[in-house]
């Protein structure tokens, strides 16, 4: 399976670091958040990997070149003239993935032990049991967040919503509200081929949008694992707790 690490975010809670390096370089006892989630996949076979950048890309690219992708090949996806979000930095990553049937996309900023071969059999299973042809699992945890995404009763992807504005968006209504399953996004996700054939999106936009677009006529299961760790190294602090998790 091939990879993507989204690492061109401008990292604007992660000031005053941001403000001259890219928060993909931001370091954990010694290790850049980058150089822990290409060793994180190469974990699990994981060994071919497409890096985007934008915010300091120079940084990046030289890090690593001198570094020799850390044992992993790994190509950049330059988007340096425009930021284009995470599903616009996917979709111009497109041609990277077009033999593949299915891969794996992760944030640069999170730091976890999900054990992949976990989320791999049930996004396996997902493909199996499902009606329609299956777009994604995404991987969430129960965690507080100040967003959620909201599944049904079937584990499919129906909306989203903000916990602190009380903004809603909608694929799928749920008839009963009762029955909504709110997941926190861990930002770690398996995409199938159909994702670029159904997406209509174009441009700057965010991955949640495409999926709550592309769900409106096809599945987008769920993984839960809560049971794992889970850091969102997005703020000077969480980089002090990720120093105390992740030796």
């Amino acid at each position: 399976m091939r990879a993507m690490i989204l690492a061109a975010g401008l990292g604007t809670r992660l000031k005053p670091f941001t403000d001259h390096h890219p928060k993909a370089l931001a370091m954990v006892n010694g290790k850049s958040l980058l150089q822990r989630n290409v060793e994180y996949l190469q974990q699990f076979g994981i060994t071919e990997i497409v890096v985007n950048v934008h915010h300091f890309a120079d940084q990046i690219i030289e890090t690593i070149r001198a570094n020799q992708g850390w044992g992993a090949t790994i190509t950049i996806s330059d988007e340096s003239d425009e930021v284009l979000e995470t599903g616009g930095g996917l979709l111009r990553a497109a041609d990277y993935f077009k033999e593949e049937e299915k891969w794996l996309v992760m944030n640069a900023d999170i730091l976890t032990n999900l054990d992949i071969n976990q989320l791999i059999a049930a996004d396996e299973k997902n493909t199996e049991s499902s009606d329609g042809e299956i777009v994604a699992t995404l991987a969430v945890t129960n965690r507080s967040s100040s967003r959620n995404l909201i599944f049904n009763a079937a584990g499919t992807l129906c909306g989203w919503k903000n916990n602190t504005t009380g903004e809603e968006k909608w694929s799928n209504p749920l008839k009963d509200p009762s029955a909504a399953i709110p997941k926190a996004f861990s930002g770690i996700h398996i995409l199938h081929r159909p994702f670029f054939e159904v997406l209509t999106l174009q441009g700057k936009f965010s991955l949640i949008d495409a999926y709550l677009q592309i769900a409106q006529h096809y599945p987008i299961y769920y993984f839960d694992h809560s049971d794992t760790v889970l850091l969102d190294v997005g703020k000077p602090e969480s980089l002090e707790k990720a120093a105390q998790l992740f030796l």
